[in-house]
């Protein structure tokens, strides 16, 4: 074989490498992703003895996490100069989420924010902090099953700035597993993207009873 034909085949043959998994700072908007504690203890929780899964916890919504977001996909695991965040600093988000999962979610989501640990996990608080949780569902105490599009509705009706197209559900089985919320970079409620519109095609979820 020729080395002008040799050379083209080559090249298509060598490994490309992974493209890179976002810019620190480079992005659109957030989505903060609020779990029902009870049907992630159900899911995960209980198999891993979590102490949130305890009978009397009270939990109802509790962040999953605030996620950098583009108009199409999102930025996962960027590179950053910035340090992760203390022991002390993920144990004093810990009346919002799981100590672990705040490293987690910093490590996989907030270094692509552009900002500090310790400001990604203030913007974290602060994007949680202004978002109601529905009446009906705090503290609920039996289980109940609902169409999901009436969990959305809830949350619109108690923070009117959200818009239909900015609220989402997520479940897993026949379980509610989240609501999402897309908030520009100011942390002001505005529609979501198509890949963030909601994926439970189920007619009705269920909510179980807060623990």
């Amino acid at each position: 074989m020729k080395a002008a034909f040799l050379i083209p085949l080559l090249l298509a043959l060598w490994p490309v490498p992974a493209p890179a998994d976002g810019v620190a700072g480079d992005f659109d908007y957030y989505v903060l992703a609020l779990s029902w504690q009870p049907g992630w203890c159900r899911a995960t929780g209980d198999e891993q003895g979590a102490r949130e899964c305890d009978k009397g916890s009270g939990l109802d919504f509790t962040v999953h996490g605030l996620w950098p977001q583009y108009e199409r996909g999102w930025p996962e695991y960027c590179d950053t100069p910035e340090r992760d965040p203390s022991r002390r600093e993920v144990q004093a988000i810990g009346d919002l989420m799981a100590p672990g999962l705040a490293l987690y979610q910093w490590r996989k989501h907030g270094r692509c924010s552009g900002l500090s640990a310790a400001e990604y996990l203030s913007t974290l608080r602060q994007a949680a902090e202004s978002v109601e949780i529905p009446r009906p569902f705090d503290g609920l105490p039996r289980d109940i099953t609902l169409p999901p599009v009436v969990v959305e509705e809830a949350f619109i009706e108690a923070n009117p700035d959200l818009t239909p197209a900015g609220v989402t559900v997520t479940c897993k089985a026949e379980a509610l597993q989240e609501v999402r919320i897309c908030l520009t970079r100011d942390l002001t409620p505005r529609d979501c993207a198509p890949d963030v519109r909601r994926n439970c095609s189920r007619a009705r979820v269920l909510m179980e009873r807060v623990r």
